[in-house]
């Protein structure tokens, strides 16, 4: 996800603090992964650079100045762009778990095992899932189902390796 490209949408809805920036990311994106404060006033500040915000207000306060920012026009076009180039699918073809399969069988490992333990650790995800997705708002349903969605192709997978074991370390240990 671009945390910059997220944060210039978020403010094209109207000038927001730093701390304003954090709130509603979290709120429609960051559920399992909350932004950092730190993180948010790092791009502010390179996004600030480029010229796709600036400063709309310094408020003195207690603490430090608080700065509102404001998207500019070359940050709308920035967003347009990124909102319309499509982004590129994933193909997982330097999967860590096909490395672990492999390696398995290269040390005489039982690789079943391996495949095993995933698949109860992807079945233990989407209980979980299934559950947020049931408790959750239409947005938190997507989410879930996108991860759910990819799950299911992992355990496809699975299956599938399982299914190959025998011919998959036939040809690994030659």
């Amino acid at each position: 996800m671009s945390i910059g490209h997220t944060l210039l949408g978020l403010l094209e809805s109207g000038p927001r603090h730093g701390y304003d920036l954090k709130r509603a990311f979290d709120e429609k994106f960051g559920h399992d992964r909350p932004l950092h404060y730190g993180q948010v006033y790092s791009t502010m500040s390179r996004l600030l650079k480029n010229g796709l915000v600036e400063v709309d207000g310094i408020e003195a306060g207690d603490g430090p100045e608080r700065k509102r920012y404001a998207i500019t026009e070359a940050g709308i076009t920035d967003v347009e762009q990124w909102l319309g180039s499509p982004e590129k699918p994933e193909p997982y073809l330097q999967s860590t778990l096909y490395t672990k399969v492999v390696l398995a069988l290269l040390t005489q490992r039982d690789a079943n095992v391996i495949l095993d333990t995933q698949r109860s650790e992807h079945l233990r995800m989407m209980r979980t899932l299934t559950d947020r997705k049931r408790q959750g708002d239409l947005a938190d349903q997507l989410i879930c189902d996108h991860a759910l969605f990819h799950l299911e192709a992992d355990l496809r997978w699975l299956e599938l390796t399982a299914a190959r074991l025998g011919r998959l370390a036939q040809e690994v240990r030659r």
